[in-house]
């Protein structure tokens, strides 16, 4: 995180600072406020986790240092600042990714963080980025992430609690020339090693006036009769939907009979296996895709995506502007897992045989949300460049040829993910999809073009790679997909809808549209456009 530049220097920059700082939040950011505490505790836990690495199980110990306040006001947020999470994994890790011929490394780390408070208790997701580092020719392997973190808020007295659970850990891979390796990328679970000490608790922090005798460190007290056990997956079941309300991220609704058929579009729904934090949302998305071989486009049906929006941080210093950094992730959610709906398209194979296939496109890693926030001091006029990196394969389910169905069995998929040109390759290796979108304000009137929290239009172009395990009983349909779909020059135009916010929803009034449904939906599905 970066300190506030000196108030005695430059006044003018400041005021411009403050007033463009309001703006910037309208635009782009619920940023969570720091508590107000008496004191600072600084957090430095090492913790043995099992790993699950390609030639195994594999022990791992991770360091996890935040800083955290002694004590809070019931109904203050709490914000851990300089957040740090440290993996070090054996020797064994650095075998299995030399096996793929990678030099180079670059990780982002995602933490599950219990949080308890008497009976209640959530969860959060706490990410971290590293920069790359290579490989070492002996030894272990140690990958160190920063980030901001989503703040938490205790509603009434008593203790709250920290606790470390499951860790995650994508891993993006390069040879010694700077391609990526095959696979570009790699998921690393792991979670606490049975003899963790105190269930990983990291911190306790008092609550208003009645709390128990605090702890300092990890080391200094045992867990609160609340705290969950983040490996497990899910926070213990509240007795009502009020006692989940301790990160201000209110319990989604259960779907309400009906409620998608009548919307036509799938639920998209925050739930126990995703619980939501302050800064989730949520949103629907669709499209076309054009197959340039075929000289058609698919249609992709409004799909749901679960986003967790990061907090803004300074960008690269300019006399003349102010700039904003924002980093966000986003998962599809169709029926628990990451991937759309099935859609289907109709093509004329080699100019003259009609296909009709049914696909889904899978999440092979996380997608990343980078925008970048400029802000001309001259007159507040305010542009947002978003960039959408999404790992995405192409699943074939169903396939049928002049009538006939064939069976492609149940893997018939893209070799690896789609891809498009990568204007930063330095910084995002590995195979995804690229996506951009523009959004552009003057101060006092309406943004226009693509936001993040607004939606708009995103566009890109694919790469759709070969076709692999496609056929049954013997019939290898690899070349004919291959030879009907792939190549380059594949043009995309997505539209976003308006985000829901679960924390702040807007069920709509006389003075603002409505942007999500009473069981806290996105109210908004947007419509393709070709």
């Amino acid at each position: 995180m970066r300190g506030h530049r000196a108030a005695a220097s430059r006044p003018s920059r400041v005021r411009a600072r403050s007033a463009a700082i309001a703006a910037f939040v309208v635009l782009a950011a619920m940023v969570p406020a720091v508590a107000s505490a008496a004191g600072t505790q600084e957090v430095d836990a090492e913790l043995p986790y099992v790993c699950t690495l390609p030639s195994g199980r594999q022990p791992a110990e991770v360091r996890v240092s935040a800083a955290f306040p002694d004590r809070v006001e019931a109904g203050e947020a709490i914000s851990p600042t300089d957040v740090t999470t440290t993996v070090e994994l054996p020797a064994e890790a650095v075998a299995d990714l030399t096996a793929l011929k990678a030099v180079t490394a670059r990780s982002a780390t995602r933490l599950t963080v219990g949080v308890a408070q008497n009976e209640s208790a959530a969860e959060a997701t706490w990410r971290g980025t590293a920069e790359p580092v290579a490989l070492p020719g002996s030894g272990p392997l140690t990958l160190t992430a920063t980030g901001d973190v989503p703040s938490v808020t205790g509603q009434s007295d008593g203790d709250l609690t920290f606790s470390a659970g499951n860790l995650a850990v994508d891993l993006a891979l390069s040879t010694a020339d700077g391609a990526a390796t095959d696979p570009g990328s790699l998921t690393v679970d792991c979670s606490p090693a049975e003899d963790a000490p105190e269930k990983g608790l990291l911190a306790t922090v008092q609550v208003g006036t009645e709390t128990a005798e605090p702890s300092g460190s990890p080391s200094s007290s045992g867990s609160s009769p609340g705290t969950p056990d983040p490996s497990s997956g899910t926070p213990d079941a509240p007795d009502a939907p009020e006692d989940r309300q301790g990160d201000r991220a209110p319990k989604a609704a259960e779907n309400p009979p009906g409620a998608a058929a009548d919307r036509d579009a799938p639920p998209c729904l925050y739930d126990a296996e995703h619980p939501p934090t302050p800064a989730s949302l949520n949103a629907y998305v669709t499209g076309y895709t054009d197959v340039k071989k075929l000289d058609a486009a698919s249609l992709l049906p409004p799909s749901c995506m679960l986003i967790e929006q990061g907090n803004p941080v300074d960008g690269p210093p300019d006399p003349d502007h102010l700039v904003f950094d924002t980093v966000s992730y986003a998962d599809f959610h169709y029926e628990g897992r990451k991937e759309t709906p099935p859609f289907e398209s109709t093509f004329l194979a080699f100019g003259f045989t009609p296909v009709k296939a049914t696909m889904v496109l899978k999440q092979t890693g996380p997608v990343t949300i980078h925008s970048r926030i400029t802000m001309r001091l001259s007159d507040f006029r305010t542009t947002t460049d978003t960039y959408v990196r999404a790992p995405l394969t192409l699943q074939v389910t169903d396939l049928e040829v002049n009538g006939t169905p064939l069976d492609v069995g149940a893997g018939c998929r893209t070799e690896k993910s789609l891809t498009s040109l990568e204007p930063d390759p330095a910084n995002h290796p590995g195979d995804h999809l690229v996506l951009y979108g523009r959004g552009e304000q003057d101060l006092g009137m309406p943004a226009t073009g693509y936001l993040l929290l607004s939606g708009g239009v995103l566009s890109g172009e694919a790469t759709v790679p070969a076709f692999t395990g496609c056929g049954a009983g013997g019939e290898n349909l690899d070349r004919l997909l291959t030879a009907s779909v792939s190549g380059p020059g594949n043009q995309i135009k997505q539209v976003q809808g308006q985000t829901c916010s679960i924390a702040n929803p807007v069920f709509g009034d006389e003075f603002n549209a409505p942007q999500c449904t009473s069981d806290l939906q996105p109210h908004v599905i947007p419509v393709p456009e070709r």
